[in-house]
């Protein structure tokens, strides 16, 4: 399983066991990563016994299941409920990935959930991101262009550069890759991570931006893009099937091709 950030000198261990109704014959064990920064105790892990003929099939309506019927004090981020949102990213059963969308019937024996490795954590399973979207929005995520826009039209682009975008726009900012990576884990501070890469490259590749240039100039660090080393974590987790790999080696092949 990945490590995760804990408060120095701090020991995880192990907390209450909450017991399903009586008469409860379809079992699930969740053990939880519990902790309050506020309390000044310890992470611990709790383990909730989960009826599954009164539960849904995912990760997520057994957590919002406990929240609501056994424990309200735990603390999660959800939204959408469909892979859409992002909001319920978390490490389930040693892998990064949206609670929504991970089946329980995947999942042999307990199932164990962690906040996202190697970040701070707020409470419970809830992650401090600050720094994930901070790095996101500095490879600036939007369309730059001085050429004026007619007021009466649409800026066009062909059929054939739209596809182009194909696999990068999807991308939801749950942070499943960049806290996947050990790359990320150890140069957060300077390396921007998979998912902010991605997005830059989904820029650099629309034919309407007219920044490609200063974009590139940007990346071209020893650090924000260089410390990807390719161990393809990112696209392994990735919810959405995306490959923020690839979008890293063309961002480096792009560098290459300019000093030629």
């Amino acid at each position: 399983m990945a490590e995760f950030t804990l408060p120095a000198n701090s020991i995880l261990t192990k907390g209450k066991k909450t017991a399903a109704p009586a008469g409860a014959k379809n079992i699930k064990n969740f053990i939880i990563y519990r902790y309050d920064p506020d309390s000044g105790k310890n992470p611990r892990t709790d383990t909730f016994e989960v009826d599954m003929d009164n539960c849904g099939p995912m990760v997520l309506d057994a957590l919002i299941k406990i929240k609501g019927e056994m424990d309200s004090s735990l603390a999660m981020r959800r939204s959408c409920r469909e892979g859409i949102c992002g909001s319920c990213s978390m490490n389930i059963d040693g892998r990064n990935g949206l609670a929504c969308t991970t089946a329980i019937s995947d999942i042999e024996g307990d199932v164990t959930v962690y906040p996202l490795p190697h970040q701070p954590v707020v409470k419970d399973l809830v992650s401090d991101l600050t720094n994930f979207y901070a790095q996101y929005a500095s490879v600036k995520p939007w369309m730059q262009t001085d050429a004026p826009v007619s007021p009466d039209r649409e800026r066009l682009q062909s059929k054939e550069d739209r596809e182009k975008l194909d696999g990068l726009y999807e991308c939801i900012l749950c942070a499943c890759c960049s806290t996947a990576c050990p790359s990320y884990w150890w140069n957060s501070d300077r390396y921007l991570g998979p998912a902010a890469l991605l997005n830059s490259y989904r820029w650099i590749n629309d034919s309407r931006d007219e920044a490609t240039g200063e974009r590139l100039d940007e990346l071209d660090d020893p650090f924000k893009l260089y410390r990807c080393h390719t161990i393809m974590s990112c696209t392994d987790v990735c919810p959405k099937g995306l490959n923020p790999a690839k979008s890293i080696a063309k961002i480096k092949q792009l560098l290459i091709e300019r000093k030629m």
